[in-house]
């Protein structure tokens, strides 16, 4: 397909200018307002073009559980989380559908979705999320989220002697099944990607991440993990390792450039020195970091130091929205409150970047992905400056990142492809994927989760509370 956008305001170093932009095979095949008009002219008239944004952090099917679950820290609410997990294919699909169009609406044309499998359907859950991906068309890194230990093991032991249940499914037995996964399923060309994600340190045997740095070379398979995302994680590492998380993670292969770690709440001055050295993405998720009281990542400290950072929403439980838009805004200026030098804050500008090319580049895309260059893919997203929420006119990407706004995306293409056209998802019906999550789910106010009440007491006794 070719077509050509035309005066689109994209910035430039030092300002904005109203250009064409002509897309050719699925790529960008020029950029400039003397080019002639070739194939479909799209009009592209006060509205802002920008490469489109990664959401390199989320889990698609919390979103059976926002808006309900308690107020919890990460261990606890995980344990209500998984209390009351849908084990159920057909909302695994709804859920997949709905965190691609949310991403989609709020500027993201890529989502790494950090899958939780049902139990004895890992295979045909995995199936399931694909299938949702490739109907609405966004680029999909399906990361399953893999363990070996049991939920209690994530949590320290302190002074006490604890032992936990051993997990239902082997080590062996889950590499197998991701395997299985990347060569059924695993398709860069077409957008779908098979990503290795054990879920973290605390519930994950060495021979867990080995086995997914193996399977990671073997198929050039980017890497995922949640790293350090609360003090009783960083609590945990000491007791497991004898010294921090990041630490042992670099002396068992794990870090690459391959790999991108969400959280990172709780690092030490030498664990920043090691992922800048190792080329590791640490993922930002702003929002879940503060719904679940676990810190702030110091971003700022990140930057300086030359490691790459991008955004995620992270699950739609954690955070209770798949706005992307919010999840850039609050997590550039949440670290106005712990630098004082406002010379290290991130500018709106800075903070596009990072949610596109930073995002890229945490998924070994960024040659292709990530910017407004001539060669790289299409994949776009047009916002549209009329909006009241845009106005008056000042600094679109100003506007955009520090403002509240809602319903900008006017389009959006992925690959050449248009997937969203004056506001529309063009690939599926949202209005009735509406009514199957209106279907599906019913209202309640609040319920108790047994496995959190078992915890509670140990969790708060090794956390001094």
């Amino acid at each position: 397909m070719v077509f050509t956008i035309e005066n689109a305001l994209i910035a430039t170093p030092d300002d904005y200018s109203s250009t064409k932009v002509l897309i050719t095979d699925g790529r960008i095949a020029g950029i400039s307002s003397q080019l002639d008009t070739v194939g479909t002219s799209i009009n592209a008239d006060n509205k802002l073009l920008l490469p489109g944004f990664v959401n390199a952090h989320t889990h698609s099917s919390e979103m059976w559980q926002r808006g309900i679950m308690s107020m919890f820290p990460l261990e606890l609410w995980l344990a209500e989380l998984y209390d009351f997990a849908p084990l159920d294919i057909e909302k695994v699909y709804l859920s997949a559908l709905g965190t691609a169009v949310e991403t989609l609406l709020s500027g993201g044309t890529t989502v790494v979705d950090h899958l939780v499998l049902i139990p004895g359907k890992e295979l045909e859950t995995i199936a399931t999320a694909v299938r949702a991906y490739k109907e609405v068309g966004i680029r999909a890194f399906v990361a399953p989220l893999i363990q070996d230990e049991s939920l209690a093991a994530g949590i320290p032991s302190g002074d006490t002697k604890q032992t936990h249940e051993p997990y239902f499914r082997s080590t062996q037995a889950t590499l197998d099944i991701i395997e299985e996964a990347v060569k059924k399923f695993h398709c860069p060309e077409k957008g779908i990607n098979i990503a290795v994600a054990p879920t973290g340190i605390q519930l994950c045997s060495d021979a867990l991440f080995k086995g997914c740095a193996e399977l990671s070379d073997k198929y050039d398979l980017c890497r995922h993990s949640h790293l350090l995302e609360t003090k009783a994680q960083e609590k945990l590492a000491k007791e497991k390792y004898g010294c921090t998380a990041v630490e042992h993670l670099e002396r068992i292969g794990y870090l690459d450039y391959r790999t991108s770690l969400a959280h990172c709440v709780h690092l030490t001055d030498k664990d920043i020195a090691i992922l800048a050295h190792t080329k590791s993405t640490v993922v930002h998720n702003p929002l879940s970091n503060l719904r679940l009281g676990s810190g702030i990542a110091p971003i700022l400290k990140y930057r300086q130091a030359g490691v790459n950072v991008s955004f995620g929403c992270d699950g739609a439980s954690s955070n209770d929205s798949q706005d992307l838009l919010e999840a850039i805004k609050i997590g550039s200026i949440v670290h106005n409150v712990t630098d004082f030098d406002y010379q290290h804050w991130i500018t709106p500008h800075q903070s596009v970047k990072m949610a596109a090319l930073g995002g890229a580049t945490g998924l070994n895309m960024a040659d292709n992905n990530g910017s407004l260059d001539v060669g790289k893919k299409a994949d776009l997203v047009l916002y549209d400056l009329t909006s009241l929420s845009l106005l008056p006119r000042t600094d679109p990407i100003g506007l955009l990142v520090l403002g509240r706004p809602v319903n900008v995306v006017d389009s959006a293409w992925v690959n050449g492809k248009q997937i969203v056209k004056s506001g529309n998802v063009t690939t599926i019906d949202v209005q009735d994927l509406r009514q199957e999550l209106l279907k599906h789910s019913q209202w309640q106010k609040s319920r108790k989760s047994k496995t959190a009440a078992e915890l509670e007491k140990h969790y708060r006794f090794v956390m001094g509370l």
